[in-house]
């Protein structure tokens, strides 16, 4: 097992294997990357190496018969176009044999697409292609899933067709997630499961970790930890894990039951403060929120607009449904003016005063992660000033023109916008797998507000103190 790589440790196993969607990285799993990064030092393929850009790589900790710990790694996808790098574990099919059915009919396809461009496209010949080119690219994507048959620790097996709809089951699910995108299958996860699985060795802990520089149009640091993808691993690694004990979800362990204040209130309109570590409405694993306590504190009342989870400061709710109306007309027509407050990590080498404009693209596959998208994505606009030092880096005011999923921390941490993550952002920052409010939380807070009340026009200011 040329895969296998024996691990001279003293540390101890954890009682269960890691939850691959949000967790801290065991020792265990530290000291096998040390390995990997000691190996990519020397090796001529080192991933990131003149590429634009790095690799997302992983590691399993196993245990063989007898009890010795050993490792292995992966990389995600293909690497300088190959599948079969020796000392990392192989994939769960190897579709890039050059003479292999799939590169063959890949070749026809290609040649297809050749002879429907030297036609005119409107020509019953380049249809008639067309829709041959079409079949055949839909018959080898289902005869490519079906060769990717994965197995659980109960050494059960089943193609990634078979588990994804399995996941997806419900018919509404079903219609939106019919067959899994591209790729399931190939990332790090997946790979050394199936390899530890078909060997007969049991896995212990596990992580992901980013080498290399970042893509253009996503954030990655260079050596930073990062979760197994919900959109392709999330309904493979359910299945994979099967059979395991595995850690707890952290997010479904339940939050603290934290309080708003209010900072206004008359008989159209309540201004609140929400503090970080609660969510503005109810979400998938958790219904305890600020609008589930409004409704239960003023009936019928609603929260105009919403912070994320890990953002603090100021909300709106409209107690009647004329005053919501009006005030989300002046959300959607931006005549709300916001000032946040946020800690940087660094210096930003940025002007005092400027402006960033990236387009945001929410990424299908890694929800709720966004990207920088200038052919899909949305106008993205925020103000900002550099205020001075802080003790855990800048402080900086932004004044977001839009309202975008993830706007300020994308703008603040991308290296277009002002180049430095928010201190406490678990997914564009340095920071653990955990989710903030294990020791940390988002440094960001929403200090100000303008707007008209909803009534009489009157225009109304609030403001509240930024708590870092």
């Amino acid at each position: 097992m040329t895969c296998y790589h024996p691990l001279n440790t003293s540390l101890a196993p954890p009682p269960r294997f890691t939850y691959p969607f949000c967790y801290e990285p065991h020792p265990l799993a530290l000291q096998a990357v040390a390995e990997v990064e000691r190996y990519l030092m020397h090796w001529d393929h080192e991933p990131g190496r003149d590429q634009r850009e790095g690799k997302m790589l992983g590691v399993l900790v196993v245990e063989r018969t007898g009890g010795e710990l050993g490792f292995l790694a992966a990389y995600s996808g293909l690497l300088d176009g190959r599948n079969d790098w020796p000392w990392f574990v192989p994939p769960v099919f190897d579709s890039q044999q050059p003479d292999g059915h799939f590169k063959q009919r890949e070749r026809e396809i290609s040649e297809l697409t050749v002879r429907i461009a030297s036609l005119p496209s409107d020509s019953p010949e380049a249809v008639e292609l067309k829709e041959r080119r079409r079949l055949m690219s839909e018959e080898l994507q289902m005869w490519l899933f079906r060769q990717y048959r994965l197995l659980n620790a109960r050494s059960e097996e089943r193609d990634v067709v078979e588990v994804w709809q399995d996941y997806h089951c419900s018919p509404s699910l079903r219609r939106k997630f019919p067959l899994p995108p591209g790729g399931t299958g190939d990332c790090c996860a997946p790979k050394l499961l199936q390899y530890a699985y078909r060997m007969g060795l049991r896995p212990v802990v596990m992580a992901e970790f980013w080498w290399g520089p970042s893509p253009k149009s996503e954030i990655r640091h260079h050596r930073q930890f990062y979760p197994a993808c919900r959109g392709k691993c999330k309904p493979v690694l359910t299945w994979m894990l099967q059979g395991l004990d595995v850690d707890p979800n952290p997010e479904t362990l339940g939050f603290e039951k934290l309080e708003i204040g209010v900072v206004y209130e008359d008989d159209a309109l309540m201004v609140v403060e929400k503090p970080a570590g609660m969510l503005s409405v109810p979400g998938r694993e958790e219904s305890y929120s600020v609008a589930t306590l409004i409704a239960a504190m003023r009936p019928g009342a609603s929260v105009a607009h919403r912070l994320d989870m890990w953002t603090s400061g100021l909300m709106v709710v409209a107690k009647t449904a004329e005053a919501f109306s009006n005030l989300q007309q002046q959300f959607v027509h931006r005549s709300v003016r916001k000032r946040y407050m946020a800690v940087v990590e660094g210096t930003p080498d940025r002007p005092n005063h400027g402006e960033i404009r990236l387009p945001l693209f929410s990424d299908p596959l890694n929800r709720p992660r966004q990207t920088v998208d200038y052919r899909r994505g949305k106008t993205a606009v925020t103000a900002y000033e550099l205020l001075g030092p802080h003790a855990k880096g800048t402080l900086v005011a932004l004044y977001p023109h839009t309202g975008r999923t993830h706007q300020l921390r994308m703008h603040c941490a991308h290296p277009n916008g002002l180049g430095c993550p928010i201190v406490g952002d678990e997914l564009y920052g340095h920071q653990p797998l955990l989710p903030p409010g294990h020791g940390q939380r988002l440094l960001l807070h929403a200090e100000q507000l303008w707007l008209l009340h909803p009534t009489d026009g009157r225009p109304l200011h609030f403001c509240s103190p930024c708590p870092f």
